[in-house]
């Protein structure tokens, strides 16, 4: 294990992130996709901008001091039916490999349910493309239920 100042996850802060954490942040989105190109700084601020300006859109991040270690996208949604109740969603969980299981991961994840909770959400949603089954443990163990059928369409290229 690498020699990382922070043990566990009992010792993290976690915060949503500020503009000035973009560069720690586009570091730790390497260990999302690393085949996703890399973004270049202007259009990387244009979209941070973006997400912290959108209403119910929250970057939640675990720090390691300075660096971000584990992030998750809360994205919180209006809502018409369910008594006018929100949902959420959960989006780009990732954890720097240097820190992966030690409990950063499901302390975020935690962190956001507690958000969408008192943003008075009805249920948080989350879809992964893993069919790793450790992966797929990890997200039953954070309280997940696999119970419901996702599709996507993605753009045709």
């Amino acid at each position: 294990m690498p020699d990382a100042a922070v043990e566990d996850a009992a010792d993290i802060v976690i915060r949503p992130v500020a503009v000035a954490e973009l560069p720690t942040l586009l570091a730790l989105y390497r260990h999302l996709n690393v085949e996703d190109p890399v973004l270049e700084l202007q259009l990387a601020e244009s979209r941070l901008a973006e997400i912290l300006a959108h209403p119910g859109m929250t970057i939640l991040a675990a720090f390691d001091g300075d660096k971000v270690v584990s992030s998750v996208t809360l994205i919180v949604i209006p809502n018409l039916t369910r008594g006018g109740a929100p949902y959420a969603l959960i989006e780009n969980v990732v954890t720097h490999a240097d820190y992966r299981r030690r409990g950063f991961a499901g302390a975020v994840i935690r962190r956001a349910f507690a958000s969408a909770w008192e943003r008075n959400c009805y249920k948080v949603m989350l879809l992964t493309g893993s069919k790793n089954p450790a992966t797929l443990r990890f997200y039953a163990n954070c309280g997940f239920t696999q119970d419901k059928t996702g599709f996507q369409v993605r753009r045709p290229t």
